[in-house]
């Protein structure tokens, strides 16, 4: 276990996945997917269920069409999607428990950004809809130059618009490929979620059943509060040389 590598340590920045870590959206997602399959004559499995989470939404588009062979249609499935997203979470926004908590307790010690593979207007609609919006200083989203995860392009470029360096920084997620992403870039991860995986408990640092996790919220409280930049008043840590390389491991919820 490797849980002191959280414990024992205070980040730089930290980095949090939107959908299913912050904001309650995977359902909606879900959701969302379900309904544009079987509009389109096809029918969810479980298989498709899991390998769709955490994908970016264009891949999941062609993913949709290939199971409803319409690859052609692509496109327009994805165009739907989106759609039926964003009108799901227009009618019922939720924060994932937990996770206004323990964003108001990083934000005193270390900047905050948003690292998602969502477009950038539903990451904002997401997190204003829950009152979340004020604590990030970056969103950051694929685009030109920034690839969507399992690529860790979306990290590093968080990490480095925090001015922090990946090795003293921290991930917050809840998928198999934003975890991929946050390791390759190099942060330490805070997996988040019921009933993970081995591959998931096999890349993070700590794994927590939900963001209300004890132990989690009270190392949270008790790092130092930062000096507070006087034009906006977000934290400012100063610069620190990055130290080692990681070592990957696993753990579980804690107690």
């Amino acid at each position: 276990m490797t849980t002191h590598r959280i414990f024992d340590w205070t980040p730089q920045a930290v980095v949090f996945d939107c959908d299913g870590t912050l904001v309650d959206s995977e359902r909606h997602w879900q959701q969302a997917r379900d309904i544009v399959l079987r509009d389109n004559g096809a029918a969810p499995d479980p298989e498709f269920t899991q390998s769709s989470k955490g994908l970016h939404y264009t891949e999941c588009g062609a993913l949709m069409a290939r199971l409803a062979g319409k690859p052609e249609a692509a496109e327009e499935m994805t165009r739907q999607l989106l759609a039926g997203f964003r009108a799901l979470v227009a009618q019922c926004p939720v924060a994932v428990r937990g996770a206004p908590g323990l964003v108001t307790s990083l934000s005193r010690f270390a900047p905050l950004a948003v690292a998602s593979n969502c477009p950038a207007d539903v990451v904002e609609f997401s997190l204003q809809s829950v009152g979340l919006r004020q604590r990030f200083r970056h969103i950051v989203v694929p685009g030109p130059g920034v690839r969507p995860k399992p690529s860790p392009d979306t990290y590093v470029e968080a990490v480095r618009r925090l001015g922090a360096e990946c090795g003293e920084a921290l991930a917050v997620e809840d998928s198999l490929n934003g975890l991929k992403a946050a390791v390759d870039a190099g942060l330490r991860v805070i997996g988040v979620g019921r009933n993970p995986g081995p591959k998931a408990l096999a890349l993070a640092d700590l794994w927590v059943d939900t963001l209300e996790d004890p132990t989690l919220m009270a190392w949270a409280k008790s790092r130092p509060t930062a000096p507070r930049d006087e034009a906006d008043g977000t934290p400012v840590r100063p610069k620190v040389p990055r130290q080692g390389g990681r070592n990957q491991s696993g753990t579980r919820a804690v107690p």
